[in-house]
């Protein structure tokens, strides 16, 4: 049988880069056909050109055997293609039903909208592929989890055959993440074909019917999961083998550098978010906080980098008072934060690399003299960390914007890594990064923490919070259930914690 889609000799360059280099690529009916890479490797590139968004320079794309040019996203939904972004392209002010019929109206006699046909296709999609959504819910309501499956909806009313997503799990937990793979496995059934790109290795072994590794802008290899092992295809990704090993040192804790007393803190929809949380954390110590994202983590770091006001409690950044300071002079004082959200608080989007690598300080020096800005200096420190951190971009004056998520995220992971700080909150640090960007980034956290650094993890990632924590502390709806030293801590105790099951002997602890 014939390949549903065949990709021949794709090839993409832009302005110093060739970021797909010839290219070959087939897709069965009915497979989830699993896109590897590391970040800057190609993969959303290609993805991109089968969508209509970008053009190749060289190469065809056949559907069906019949080769087919497709110039614009248009022209890729009429032949069965479509695509969830890494970044969701709804309108949070709409329903479910008013996002999904968007561009695809129906319309009554008179000129009306028929809301109402729409939204029993939406219901009836849902429950055809396991998308629970309920079709009146307004989109800035829902979860993150549930706003990709209204992605997943607009496709399927667009009788989308071929579905590409674009690291679909970087913004899930865990939970969600197990949920999805339920929905694509139940597409797959249907018929469907699927494009999953990603860089996480477990997640391909876990769903995966085919593994295709893209490195450089190259294919490296494909092959079946069920002949793979983690270390091999590591290797492919990165070009290098890589240690799944972390080695930290024993804990020296020296002085108490964050104390929070007692917080409060009131969320978006004036509920209590953090609700008397007390912990501290000592220089050369990594305190994790894990959790089910949605418990209060996003607020408490919040709290402490001084985004948003506790209602109640202190918190005490190396002796002083920062309750209600402002995330500038928190900084000053010595702090770093990788944010759990990169594009809203970690970057200004439309600025080049080299702003952005200097936000936290150009106006101090030797970024700047008095009001002038040494923009020779600034250039200089942007292209030295884009060599040190492995960011993928074409040039230090490439917009952020521009870049994959994986180097957005590497541009402020280098930025707060670089300056000398007595206390980090890392948030998510990992959060859209391969295998070795990950490797290298817990490094460096461990090397920050031997140098005598505070720091607070915050990751709903188990593995990264046990390898990495000389303490776990978990939250569970918006309580501080258990403070645990790293020795004593298992995913099956962290995992029950996280769901609030807690016994008086962790509770007292």
């Amino acid at each position: 049988m014939a390949p549903i889609l065949e990709l021949r000799g794709i090839t993409k360059r832009f302005p110093g880069v060739l970021a797909n280099d010839h290219i070959d690529l087939t897709i069965e009916k009915g497979e989830i056909h699993a896109l590897l890479g590391e970040n800057g490797a190609g993969k959303t590139t290609l993805m991109n050109i089968l969508y209509g968004l970008y053009q190749p320079d060289e190469g065809e794309i056949f559907i069906d055997s019949k080769k087919t040019d497709i110039q614009s996203p248009i022209d890729a939904i009429k032949v069965g293609i479509g695509m969830v972004h890494q970044h969701f392209m709804l309108i949070p002010v709409f329903t479910v039903t008013e996002n999904v019929m968007l561009g695809e109206e129906k319309i009554l006699t008179g000129g009306f909208l028929d809301r109402q046909a729409a939204a029993d296709d939406v219901k009836r999609i849902s429950e055809m592929y396991s998308l629970e959504v309920e079709p009146d819910a307004l989109v800035k309501d829902l979860p993150v989890g549930v706003q990709q499956r209204v992605e997943i909806i607009k496709l399927l009313y667009r009788e989308a055959n071929i579905l590409i997503l674009d690291e679909p799990t970087a913004v899930l937990t865990p939970q969600e993440a197990d949920e999805l793979f339920m929905i694509m496995r139940s597409l797959t059934e249907q018929g469907k074909s699927i494009i999953f790109i990603t860089h996480k290795l477990r997640e391909v072994f876990a769903i995966a019917d085919r593994i295709t590794v893209i490195r450089g802008g190259k294919v490296v290899g494909s092959m079946d999961p069920k002949k793979a092992d983690q270390r091999t295809l590591a290797e492919m990704m990165v070009g290098h083998e890589v240690s799944f090993e972390i080695q930290r040192n024993p804990l020296q804790a020296g002085e108490l550098v964050l104390k929070v007393e007692n917080l409060m803190v009131i969320d978006d929809r004036n509920q209590a978010a953090v609700d008397g949380v007390s912990f501290d954390v000592h220089a050369g110590e990594v305190l994790g906080v894990a959790g089910v994202q949605g418990n209060g983590q996003t607020e408490l770091v919040d709290a402490v980098t001084g985004l948003r006001h506790p209602l109640e409690g202190r918190i005490e950044l190396l002796g002083k008072d920062i309750t209600n300071t402002a995330p500038r002079k928190i900084t000053e004082i010595g702090s770093a934060h990788v944010p759990e959200d990169r594009q809203r608080d970690g970057l200004i989007l439309s600025f080049p690399v080299t702003d952005n690598l200097a936000m936290q300080t150009y106006y101090m020096p030797p970024f700047a003299q008095g009001v002038v800005l040494q923009e020779k200096t600034i250039l200089e420190s942007a292209v030295k960390l884009i060599d040190e951190f492995d960011i993928r971009t074409p040039g230090a004056g490439t917009t952020v914007g521009s870049l994959s998520g994986g180097n957005q995220q590497k541009v402020i992971v280098a930025r707060e890594f670089s300056r000398p700080t007595s206390f980090m909150v890392a948030s998510q640090p990992t959060r859209g990064l391969d295998v070795g960007s990950t490797e290298y980034i817990h490094k460096r956290i461990l090397e920050k923490r031997d140098s005598g650094c505070a720091i607070l993890l915050v990751s709903p990632e188990l593995d990264e919070i046990i390898q990495l924590s000389d303490r776990i502390a978990v939250m569970y709806r918006g309580k501080l259930l258990a403070i645990i030293p790293s020795a004593e801590a298992t995913k099956r105790g962290i995992g029950l914690l996280m769901a609030g099951v807690i016994s008086e002997k962790k509770a007292s602890s």
